[in-house]
């Protein structure tokens, strides 16, 4: 399966910055992977944040690994938390 990698940048708190890819198939919306986005970072407390383009921009196209193939079939995402998460 080709995924879209989204690279994501979000503020956590005055100095420190999360971030981490969104990976969802190559045919996502960019409102449906804000959405995702933005319920992952519910996940971690930050339920008021409004991610948008600014924050989560598309990346490039990768094939995916089976574990993360079964997660974006079973949830439509898979988060790479890369730091800060």
């Amino acid at each position: 399966m080709k995924v879209s990698v989204y690279d994501t940048y979000v503020p956590k708190n005055e100095s420190t910055t999360m971030h981490f890819d969104i990976l969802v198939e190559e045919d996502t919306t960019e409102e449906k992977v804000h959405q995702f986005g933005r319920e992952y970072l519910t996940g971690k407390g930050l339920a008021n944040f409004d991610l948008t383009a600014k924050e989560c921009r598309y990346c490039h196209m990768e094939v995916a690994p089976g574990h993360v193939q079964k997660e974006i079939n079973d949830k439509g995402y898979y988060i790479i938390e890369m730091e800060n998460c």
